[in-house]
């Protein structure tokens, strides 16, 4: 139990293509976005759908992959765990982000060419 402390799991679409950076240190970091959706009734029936967002950073070799394969929409399936930082903004105030660290991927849906 102690691998399941801090242990996220998503499937979900990517919001864009990958903004991948080179650090001074010579690593490579990708931060891209996933959106999650559910759907339900509400008390009048109707069909509500809700959908949130999620932060995700890819470092390495998962950076180097998601670079290549990931665009905007491709549905995948990632593992990681959350990670909080914080920083100043230009106007110095502190704000707050939660992300989700990646440590496997998985490409899901048709290949190309496979529709």
């Amino acid at each position: 139990m102690y691998a399941l402390k801090n242990k996220v799991q998503l499937i979900g679409n990517l919001g864009g293509k990958p903004e991948v950076k080179n650090t001074e240190s010579g690593k490579k970091l990708a931060q891209f976005n996933i959106a999650t959706s559910e759907s339900y009734r509400n008390a009048k029936g109707e069909k509500v759908t809700e959908t949130q967002w999620h932060r995700v950073i890819a470092w390495g070799k998962l950076a180097e992959i998601a670079e290549k394969y990931l665009d905007k929409g491709k549905e995948i399936a990632i593992e990681g765990k959350l990670v909080n930082r914080s920083y100043n903004d230009k106007d110095g105030n502190k704000k707050y982000i939660t992300e989700i660290q990646l440590n496997e991927l998985l490409m899901l849906g048709a290949k190309p060419g496979e529709n």
